[in-house]
C-alpha cells in the first residue's frame, strides 16, 4: 500500500524504501539494523512494516496505528 515501509535485500545491502518513493529511504549492513529502522519508521507514519527474506519472500508484515497522531485525540 503506498506510504507502507519496506524492509529488503538489494545488492548485498539490506533496505528500507517506503512504498512510493523511487529510492530507498535507508540502508543497513545487517537485517536486524534495518528492521530496526524500518519499524521506527512505520511507527512514525502509523503505516504497515513489511519484512522480506534475502530472497524476496515476506517474512513478516506488522501495522501500527497512528496512535500518536493529535488528529485521533478527542477534543
Amino acid at each position: 500500500m503506498q506510504g507502507d515501509v519496506e524492509t529488503y535485500h538489494e545488492s548485498g545491502t539490506w533496505k528500507n524504501k517506503v512504498e512510493g518513493n523511487s529510492q530507498a529511504s535507508s540502508t543497513h549492513d545487517t537485517k536486524a539494523e534495518a528492521i530496526a529502522r524500518g519499524r521506527e519508521m512505520a511507527i512514525e507514519r502509523g503505516v504497515e512494516h513489511v519484512i522480506r527474506n534475502m530472497d524476496g519472500t515476506i517474512s513478516e508484515k506488522n501495522t501500527y496505528p497512528r496512535s500518536s497522531d493529535p488528529r485521533n485525540i478527542p477534543g
